[in-house]
């Protein structure tokens, strides 16, 4: 059995008090703390084998470079990339977002005529279409709006039902045989809905489409297996699986990884370069690596991949449940509206509110006063905000290191906020 208990030990910065209250961190959706693990392998590699990685011949090099494709293996083990090839679908980025927009620039790039026969998969014109849904993240929606600007294609999206799951009942007329890109969440960041994504990726296949998954809230809190998905590519940040800042990662099928050009330009991508006729690039995942590569974050996020996997991730969806639970109980609360589904069944513990008659940035700063950190605004996410009729809400998001009575200390801090603004 799990001892969550000791596990919240592992991580130094909820040790401490906030405006006189103990801590309790209820923002994990935007972005995770870190256990000793990930913080000391960081430092560590700084103190022992700081060096480029596949740039040199001493042994720093070569000890940093085998760290570097030892934490690449991992990540891939995570997401069920984890056959002979698995190391070589994973991308190094700089983030989520960084992989999204790199992926929608690639694919620009091929409507352009770049990458040659095995490109044009990729190449979008006008008359095409490009499928995301309302639940999307801005890392979703703004990317592949914009390349639907820069080539003439159609932009659809997929709606939501009334509690804020993507629709599944209609892809027949959203997804068409008109259609060349499907990009969805699989865990909504707003709602905190599991996506059934089965039903849409067949869809998209069917048609001819490429299926694009935002991983981002679920990598840290379900059992992923992208193979068995099928999904054709996956973007993901590190620092919401616990691992640092500045790095993520884009899963692709190695096909179609090996048929993508490159999105952006510079050293240790390029095999051959000439002053006078084009380049030859890196096969994948080096052709998307361009420029000196975040290693020590990678390290870290390998290290955050292995941590995760020795706790199980079928025990922290677990346990993570159980807190969604009580998470969930806002919703009992007079004048309290759940933004999402309050059936604690296919969804996660991120739980977004509205209290009616006070704006989220005092709900905000009221729960904040008492020690509890939760996210405030719109997300990231305004089209699903407008789906509830909103501009913001307050979030909840749980991770490992909570406690049921984490979410306990919510809910009765939540239980006076009306009360403290006069609006009872």
């Amino acid at each position: 059995m799990v001892d969550f208990e000791a596990i919240r030990g592992e991580f130094p910065i909820l040790d401490q008090r906030i405006h006189g209250h103990p801590l309790v961190y209820l923002d994990s959706a935007a972005t995770s703390q870190k256990p000793n693990a990930v913080i000391d392998a960081e430092a560590d590699f700084y103190r022992t084998i700081n060096a480029g990685v596949h740039r040199g011949a001493h042994e720093l090099a070569a000890r940093s470079t085998m760290a570097f494709e030892e934490a690449r293996a991992k990540v891939a083990k995570l997401v069920g990339a984890n056959a002979a090839e698995g190391e070589e679908e994973i991308v190094v980025t700089g983030g989520a977002t960084a992989g999204l927009n790199l992926l929608a620039t690639a694919f620009g790039n091929a409507s352009l005529g770049r990458g040659g026969e095995a490109a044009k998969r990729f190449a979008l014109k006008p008359g095409d279409e490009i499928v995301v849904s309302r639940a999307e993240h801005h890392s979703v929606l703004l990317p592949f709006q914009e390349l639907a600007y820069r080539t003439g294609a159609a932009f659809k999206w997929i709606d939501l039902t009334e509690d804020g799951r993507v629709r599944t009942d209609n892809l027949d007329e959203v997804i068409t045989e008109r259609t060349k890109v499907v990009a969805v969440t699989h865990v909504g960041n707003t709602t905190g809905a599991i996506t059934d994504i089965a039903p849409i990726i067949k869809r998209a296949h069917a048609v001819g489409a490429v299926f694009i998954l935002d991983a981002c809230q679920s990598v840290p809190h379900l059992k992923v297996d992208f193979h068995a998905l099928d999904v054709d590519f996956a973007a993901w940040s590190a620092h919401k699986m616990y691992g640092p800042t500045g790095v993520g990662f884009l899963y692709g099928k190695r096909e179609l990884l090996e048929a993508l050009p490159p999105a952006n330009f510079g050293g240790s991508m390029v095999e051959l370069a000439y002053m006078d006729h084009e380049a030859q690039y890196m096969a994948p995942p080096a052709r998307f690596e361009a420029g000196t590569q975040p290693v020590s974050q990678v390290v870290a996020a390998g290290v955050a991949a292995e941590w995760m996997m020795n706790i199980g991730l079928e025990n922290i969806e677990a346990h993570e449940r159980t807190i969604a639970a009580e998470l969930l109980k806002l919703g009992d609360i007079d004048g309290i509206r759940i933004l999402g589904p309050r059936e604690n069944v296919n969804r996660i513990g991120t739980v977004a509110f509205d209290v009616k008659g006070v704006h989220p940035h005092d709900v905000g700063q009221y729960i904040d006063a008492q020690g509890i950190a939760i996210r405030v605004g719109h997300h990231c996410a305004q089209p699903v905000h407008r789906h509830f009729g909103l501009y913001a809400s307050n979030r909840a998001s749980s991770g490992v290191y909570n406690s049921v009575e984490d979410a306990q200390t919510l809910v009765e801090a939540a239980q006076g906020i009306r009360k403290f603004f006069e609006v009872e």
